[in-house]
């Protein structure tokens, strides 16, 4: 049975569950949480010793390969890019089309949220080289630590053979491990689909978020479905661009689900192996960047919710130069987002709000009901950027061997 097909069942069995089950108590309802939670961490449990382990293998052949210095500025471009694109497309769907305002509510804010920037950068060197191993969110750190040594066991292949060898090795243990993983995913999606449905027929049902939810629906169909085969079709000269859609359907759909960009990684290098073809050394190079820096469904739904809490507050139209503000902001602050896997476009509202000041430091909490929902749509348009971004680097470096489309897993 195909990979897309397990996770598309636990999908309808969790919304059969979600109607079926008595879980209006607060009982089950802790239960439920309690389980989801688990599972999710389940699934993390091997992503840092897969990126880890991978890093090595590729940046040392990569460097062997002469072919470090191309792929990276192909794997930033489009970073870069496709959130530049994501935050144009969001600031001109919401000021092109106008939805309708949302009640004011008087809940009081309980926390703070802001990038430290300094505490970032010292985040990526430990005080210990090993910590970076224990590091589960921050993505980044074990990934330089191993392309540090990745790249060193490269410059002399005899004296370091031993250390390349152990990490090959452990790559693909680990990556065997991943599979299972994924696999046993399908089933524990059931009880996240379960819990996420809950929230979303709450959300729903009120009719007040309904609007907003249909223009980032809108919005990921002209991106995955339109804009995104056609650079394929016309960059890389890919007459089947679509199959990269097929490829991306179980990880698009873990991702949606969980709104985790860390829990969804293992399935994207799986699914651009197996099925898209591309290699170990430019996958475990690329999709490990774009989880950690490609948020730019974080700010597309940004832009969209800002400017939306804006015309709910005000029967003013937002000025250019608010606008603009909105954009720089919105773009930048986006890459910064590595070390939130999860809830990382609601933060971004929320940081949005309370530099934009002006009795606005407290209005992000009108999203706050449908704060679930938003990270859903900006992680799968995370998730469809690291897969055809991948797609795209692997062809423009030659590091692809295509597969038909039924030998898709």
């Amino acid at each position: 049975m195909k990979v897309w097909i397990k996770y598309l069942l636990g999908v309808i069995l969790g919304v059969t569950a979600a109607f079926i089950l008595p879980l209006n108590n607060s009982t089950a309802s802790d239960v439920l949480t309690f389980l989801t939670d688990l599972f999710i961490r389940f699934g993390r449990y091997f992503v840092v010793p897969i990126v880890f382990s991978t890093a090595v293998v590729a940046i040392n052949k990569l460097r062997l390969s002469k072919l470090l210095l191309k792929t990276s500025l192909w794997t930033f471009a489009i970073i870069i890019i496709s959130a530049f694109m994501f935050t144009l497309i969001g600031i001109a769907s919401i000021l092109i089309v106008k939805l309708p305002r949302i009640p004011i509510t008087v809940d009081v804010a309980t926390e703070n949220y802001n990038i430290d920037v300094k505490s970032i950068i010292l985040s990526l060197f430990p005080n210990s080289a090993f910590d970076a191993l224990k590091e589960g969110s921050f993505l980044l750190v074990p990934f330089l630590f191993g392309g540090l040594i990745g790249w060193e066991s490269a410059s002399e292949q005899n004296v370091f053979k031993p250390v390349f060898s152990l990490a090959d090795s452990l790559s693909k243990l680990f990556y065997n491990i991943a599979v299972f993983f994924t696999e046993i995913m399908s089933v524990l999606l059931v009880s996240i689909m379960c819990n996420w449905m809950i929230t979303f027929r709450e959300v729903f049902a009120t009719g007040i978020y309904t609007p907003v939810i249909i223009m980032l629906l809108c919005d990921f169909v002209i991106i995955a479905g339109i804009i995104y085969p056609l650079i394929v079709r016309y960059l890389c000269h890919d007459p089947r661009p679509y199959k990269i859609l097929y490829a991306s359907i179980a990880p698009m759909i873990l991702s949606f689900v969980s709104g985790d960009s860390n829990l969804s990684l293992p399935l994207n290098i799986r699914h651009g192996k197996e099925s898209l073809g591309i290699r170990r050394r430019c996958g475990g190079f690329t999709y490990p960047l774009f989880s950690i820096f490609s948020r730019g469904g974080s700010s597309l739904v940004c832009a969209i919710s800002f400017v939306l809490i804006w015309r709910s507050y005000s029967s003013l139209p937002i000025s250019a130069n608010d606008v603009i503000w909105l954009f720089l902001l919105s773009f930048g602050l986006s890459f910064l987002l590595g070390g939130i896997p999860s809830g990382g476009a609601f933060i971004l509202i929320t940081i949005i709000c309370e530099k934009y000041g002006k009795g606005f430091e407290t209005s992000f909490l009108l999203l706050k009901p449908a704060a679930l929902i938003l990270c859903s749509f900006a992680s799968i348009l995370d998730t469809v950027t690291a897969m055809f971004g991948s797609y795209i680097v692997a062809v423009k470096t030659k590091m692809v061997e295509h597969h038909e489309i039924h030998h898709f897993i």
